[in-house]
């Protein structure tokens, strides 16, 4: 949420600049689906095993990763959108979920170890 507060912020703040594609809220949508799904496949698999609750988490993102290289194939190929401000946008917002998703994930994980 903290992500879309500031991708909102964003063009009030620097009027003059392309800072954001014309696609964000979808390329914002797309990624924050996947990783919701990479995120509870992956807790899923860390509750019902634990011990294997790490190559869920790996499957998860690898998965994850897979898919959205492939939306970005066929979004560049079916859109205009071929600058440096998408590549900035698609990779800031995949790493930053990528970031909490794993974060998230480690957390449960540490939990379940105590």
């Amino acid at each position: 949420m903290f992500i879309a507060l500031v991708a909102y912020a964003v063009p009030f703040l620097f009027p003059d600049e392309v800072l954001l594609t014309r696609h964000f809220w979808l390329i914002y949508g797309i990624v924050s689906g996947a990783t919701l799904i990479a995120y509870l496949v992956a807790d899923f698999g860390l509750k019902k095993s634990p011990e294997s609750g790490i190559m869920m988490i790996m499957g998860a993102i690898v998965v994850k990763m897979f898919f959205l290289m492939a939306f970005v194939l066929i979004f560049s190929l079916k859109t205009q959108e071929r600058g440096l401000v998408f590549v900035l946008n698609f990779f800031s917002l995949y790493l930053l979920f990528s970031f909490f998703e794993i974060y998230a994930l480690l957390r449960n994980l540490r939990h379940q170890n105590k």
